[in-house]
């Protein structure tokens, strides 16, 4: 990779931290980024579609972060920049409509290329079920060398971090805010455990705040990473439902645990398993419905 391109990515990364296809826009005709400091306030307002106020503000914030060296910066921080070129930025993420442009990563980047991946999500209010339902489930996903991929918010996705750990397992956080501003702070710990010894990511650089929007976001990414997703315990409207729908638009398998049916938090699966996702109450129903699917190729 050219370390002068990558410079320049990571300067426009920092001051317009969108998805690759929106920075795309600006490499149609100038696939390194060269002439970007060169372009007019007016020609980047109609690339971006943005107000040229915007605009001129962006092309100002741009040329001064040409001047931080945040490879040297980052090494300092042990954050990891994993561009969309990195070789461990990961295909499937490419399937996504709007990939992540660069992904921060802090721990061992290599778990990106992990050739298993599962998503384990739920409700951020999860009762102890969806801590039972994980035991009886992820033993077998570990034993055939699952990894656990969430997204390290309140409830059922520190429970799946935490069982993975416990299980001697793998796993990937996928967080909605930059490194600086870690979040929720419950999880402080759990997240410095993670970073220690496994992997966290976002795409968000690390001065971003955590912000409603950025979740949905997020959760997109969980899905792509990952070959199928589980869910445990959800609302039928939450977000855990709109990490299912980018899987199911990328056509992710959708697994999902049957709970007790006067549990509000029992609807979401239940609304799942009845358009289509696999009921499963142990770990043997995935790996095999992944064996079967290998033996079919």
């Amino acid at each position: 990779m050219n370390e002068d391109f990558l410079q320049r990515l990571y300067a426009l990364h920092y001051v317009y931290p969108k998805p690759l296809n929106r920075l795309k826009r600006l490499m149609t005709d100038d696939p390194e980024l060269i002439a970007l400091g060169k372009k007019s306030s007016a020609e980047l307002a109609f690339i971006l579609q943005i107000g040229q106020e915007q605009a001129g503000k962006l092309k100002s914030a741009y040329q001064e972060a040409l001047r931080i060296p945040f490879r040297d910066i980052y090494a300092k921080h042990k954050i990891t920049p994993v561009s969309y070129l990195h070789p461990y930025y990961p295909e499937s993420l490419m399937e996504l409509a709007d990939p992540p442009a660069v992904l921060y990563a802090k721990g061992r980047a290599d778990l990106l290329l992990f050739p298993r991946k599962l998503a384990v999500i739920g409700s951020r209010k999860a009762t102890p079920y969806s801590r039972t339902a994980m035991n009886a489930i992820l033993p077998e996903l570990i034993d055939e060398r699952f990894l656990i991929v969430s997204g390290l918010a309140k409830g059922a996705d520190a429970m799946a971090h935490e069982t993975a750990i416990k299980l001697g397992g793998e796993t990937i956080a996928v967080c909605g805010s930059g490194f600086l501003h870690p979040y929720p702070k419950e999880n402080a710990r759990l997240h410095n455990i993670i970073e220690e010894k496994f992997l966290s990511i976002t795409e968000y650089p690390p001065y971003m705040q955590p912000a409603r929007w950025n979740f949905p976001m997020r959760n997109r990414i969980i899905s792509g990473l990952s070959q199928g997703v589980l869910v445990t315990e959800a609302r039928p409207k939450s977000g855990t439902l709109s990490t299912i729908e980018h899987a199911l638009d990328h056509g992710k398998d959708v697994f999902a645990v049957p709970g007790d049916i006067r549990s509000p938090l029992s609807e979401g699966p239940h609304k799942l398993i009845l358009e289509g996702a696999k009921p499963v109450w142990k770990g043997s129903q995935i790996t095999e419905e992944y064996r079967q699917l290998t033996a079919e190729k």
